[in-house]
């Protein structure tokens, strides 16, 4: 029936026969799967049907690699790199898919053949709510890299029902609406109930010696939890390569209880499934009261002990002894979240496998790296003593043998300094006694990296100095990365284009290859064409705004985007007291000469992080009152984009002329959406902060917006008794700006909305964004200035794309397999396999 189906859909679209040629196997594939795996004829099939016939067939052309894949690594013993992350924020998948397998061409003439649009199938799919922010982002981007790269791989994470959430502008206010993202399903995973793994919680500790006199400890959980491993294919670019990441969902290991049932207690039946499957149910709850800490700390040993007893099965099933274990894994911590891991691994070797100590710790520590990504105190996660040993009695014994052990090392290398050991132990004992789990990854790892130049050097000057000076050779920097795949081929296609005619399509493969772009930085034939593209991408997201939000843009004005997460640090309210200022300055003369920008901002504030949400109120205020002000139409445009994703990334950053990273000096350690603007051409605005620095040093001075002070003049501020209101009284148009804020300009009239934000201001400022502002808005003004020179301009951003060949997670990825993992590339040959 689908042969003659598909027979006769080419027939009615006769006249585009030659059109679908290449596509013939793919859309014959197309319609078998729409009627095989869902029941479904053409004459009735939605545009969802569409899609997931297509996704099916994708799927299928990528389990053939993967199989192959697996097969390979199995047979010739590789070491497998194993990404440990709370987030995998991978975006839609299907037109990653088709671009990587290397045919999207094929699947648009197919669709075409069908009546189909393909773009329009693209905009269906939901975006996996498996992230949040950088962190997930950048473990994505890894797993592609480290799949084009062909190097084995496994990406362990929790495959969450319901993603962090997604947000709506109500009355210029943020509410949450639940991320429903597996609502339809999912037609990218693979459930193998099969693979699955009993973690226990809570209970006690039985201490016993055995025939040979040594100490065994048994573990009797209160409770037990099954894990199920969720596959999703990981496809690299144009090779046979296909890795895989593993999610696992909770189950109860009995979901019904039918002595219960059968007395009566209908709900008591039940709960256990319940209980049980609100393990992977939503991404970071609230933790702020403590059943959110006991689930997020359920949530982490939950997903790191089914994946590390996952590849302990692996190394059965090849019979591979267990002492080879850290030649066969190399496990990175993405940040401290998985970083239970470590006393996780101890305990399957010790009690389970029955290893010495002294075994176990040796593969422990040769096993696992530790990836750092901040510098606030807050966000080093620590762990409460009595809720941590509800949870775990058994890691929490061995927490405290790793400390007694790693503290006699501590007080020999620095005899009589008992203040370091008390920094260094892994349990505060200070206000409240803590597992500290940065201490413990640090202590138990044999790498701990930062994520930018400047990032790993304050990590060693700072929160992790006494680790470095004891263990100097595991401090290292590995800068982050992002991938070019998503960011320029599959979210600028014009871009990519134009790169392939003008310097070759090589640089797909090896972003380095960008830097002969800077031989055409003059050429004004390449500069029409740049700003071609450049506009036809600011056009597509103008009408994106509009239909949105409602806000008509010009795109011919200069797009000044800040996108990332709503955080106090990263200054989103330096941004508005700029755009107030401006405003001012129009308001009282109109004819003032600057360049028409249009402000963009996007990103989510936490649930519980009330000035953050404030600061997002702001921002909308100032868009209310300066989109409807006469005075100055044309001139400034505020837009708020709702709901800030990978997926309405790939309109925002080919769109983007000036990129905003304006975090406070020393206090962001990389980020990735700076190196994605960087790559679409547009310029960066930004402080001495993260990845800031190494894109500034490679794009060049001249090609970047400095201005701020910089981590160490921040650390002066502070130490010398930094008074914010010195800063207001100095600046007219700042003490303009707060006073327009607190009258209730940009609030309805209400005066106290803004007070918590003006309070912390004027009296705190923590994030030093009242110190920053004159050099900020003089340097923006050096921005609107630049613009002018349409030519410069052009050039400049030239220039940004064609030094941004250091930000591939590609180069990441290298490093991290040269100088962490020792982990090689395999070739795979799906012919041969």
């Amino acid at each position: 029936m689908a042969d003659d189906l598909a027979t006769r859909v080419r027939a009615d679209a006769s006249t585009t026969a030659e059109a679908v040629t290449k596509g013939a196997a793919l859309l014959d594939d197309v319609i078998r799967n729409l009627i095989s795996r869902q029941g479904r004829y053409p004459d009735i099939a939605s545009a969802h049907d569409w899609y997931l016939a297509l996704a099916y067939t994708v799927r299928d052309r990528m389990l053939a690699r993967w199989v192959a894949s697996a097969r390979t690594y199995s047979i010739q013993g590789m070491k497998v790199a194993c990404y440990l992350s709370a987030e995998f924020l991978i975006g839609p998948q299907l037109g990653n898919n088709l671009l990587n397998l290397g045919i999207e061409d094929d699947a648009r003439k197919a669709m075409f053949a069908l009546g189909l649009d393909l773009d329009e199938l693209l905009a269906v799919e939901e975006e996996p709510g498996l992230g949040n922010g950088g962190l997930g982002r950048l473990a994505a981007c890894y797993l592609d890299s480290l799949a084009s790269l062909q190097i084995p791989a496994i990406g362990y994470g929790i495959r969450y029902e319901f993603g962090i959430f997604d947000q709506e502008i109500r009355d210029g206010w943020q509410v949450e609406r639940t991320d429903k993202w597996l609502e339809k399903g999912n037609a990218w995973e693979i459930i193998r109930p099969e693979v699955s793994y009993y973690v226990g919680f809570g209970g006690h500790t039985e201490h016993a010696a055995d025939a040979s006199g040594h100490l065994r400890v048994r573990w009797i959980p209160a409770r037990q939890v099954k894990g199920v491993a969720c596959d999703m294919p990981m496809q690299g670019f144009r090779v046979d390569t296909c890795n895989l990441l593993r999610l696992w969902k909770s189950e109860a290991v009995e979901s019904f209880d039918f002595e219960d049932f059968n007395a009566g207690e209908y709900y008591e039946a039940v709960h256990e499934k319940v209980h049980s499957e609100t393990l992977s149910k939503v991404l970071y709850p609230n933790d702020e009261p403590e059943i959110g800490k006991r689930l997020r700390l359920a949530q982490q040993y939950f997903f790191v002990s089914c994946s590390l007893q996952d590849m302990l099965r692996l190394m059965d099933i090849t019979g591979t002894p267990i002492e080879d274990f850290a030649e066969h894994f190399a496990v990175q911590l993405n940040d401290t979240h998985p970083s239970i891991a470590v006393a996780e691994l101890m305990r399957l070797l010790i009690d389970v496998r029955e290893l010495s100590w002294d075994a176990a710790w040796s593969i422990t520590q040769r096993t696992f790296a530790y990836t750092n990504h901040t510098l606030l105190p807050e966000a080093l996660e620590t762990w409460s003593l009595p809720l941590f040993n509800s949870q775990s009695p058994r890691l929490l014994e061995i927490i405290y043998e790793i400390n007694r052990r790693f503290l006699e090392d501590v007080r020999r290398a620095f005899p009589g300094d008992e203040e370091r050991v008390a920094r260094m132990s892994l349990i505060d004992e200070t206000g409240g006694r803590k597992v500290r789990m940065a201490h413990l990854a640090t202590v138990g790892s044999h790498a701990v990296n930062g994520v930018a130049g400047l990032h790993s050097e304050l990590l060693r000057q700072t929160v992790m100095r006494d680790f470095a000076e004891m263990f100097p050779e595991r401090f290292l920097n590995v800068t982050n990365g992002v991938t070019p795949r998503r960011f320029v081929m599959l979210s600028n296609p014009g871009l990519a284009q134009l790169l392939d005619k003008t310097i070759g399509d090589e640089w797909r493969s090896d972003l380095s290859r960008l830097g002969a772009l800077a031989a055409h930085a003059d050429d004004p034939a390449f500069h029409e064409a740049w700003r071609a593209i450049r506009r036809d991408n600011k056009a597509a997201l103008a009408l994106r705004i509009q239909k949105t939000v409602g806000i008509d843009v010009d795109p011919d004005m200069l797009f000044d985007v800040q996108v990332k997460r709503i955080h106090e640090y990263k200054r989103q309210h330096l941004n508005a007291l700029y755009i107030i200022a401006l405003y001012r300055r129009l308001c009282r003369n109109p004819d003032l000469v600057t360049a028409p920008r249009c402000f963009i901002f996007g990103g989510k504030a936490a649930p519980g992080y009330a000035m953050a949400k404030l600061i997002i109120r702001l921002i909308t205020g100032v868009a209310e009152v300066v989109n409807h002000d006469p005075a100055t139409r044309g001139r400034i445009k505020v837009v708020f984009y709702p709901n800030f994703n990978v997926k309405h990334g790939h309109w925002i950053y080919p769109a983007a002329d000036l990129s905003e990273q304006m975090s406070t000096a020393g206090k962001e350690a990389s980020g990735t959406g700076n190196m994605k603007f960087m790559m679409n051409g547009a310029l960066t605005i930004g402080t001495l902060d993260g990845a800031n620095v190494e894109i500034r040093e490679e794009a060049g001075p001249e090609n970047f917006f400095l201005f701020g002070l910089t981590a160490q003049q921040v650390e002066d501020s502070k130490r010398e008794g930094y008074r914010p209101q010195q800063y207001v009284e100095a600046n007219d148009e700042l003490r303009d700006a707060l006073e327009q804020i607190a009258q209730g300009r940009f609030s309805r009239g209400d005066t106290n909305m803004f007070r918590p934000l003006l309070d912390n201001l004027l009296h705190h400022d923590p994030f030093l964004v009242l110190a920053d502002f004159a050099d900020y808005a003089a340097c923006q003004e050096r921005v609107s200035e630049a613009w002018r020179d349409v030519r410069q301009w052009t050039r400049m951003s030239i220039i940004n794309t064609a030094r941004s060949g250091k930000f591939s997670s590609d180069r990441a990825i290298q490093e991290y397999c040269e100088r962490i993992w020792d982990a090689r590339a395999v070739r795979i040959d799906l012919a041969h396999a």
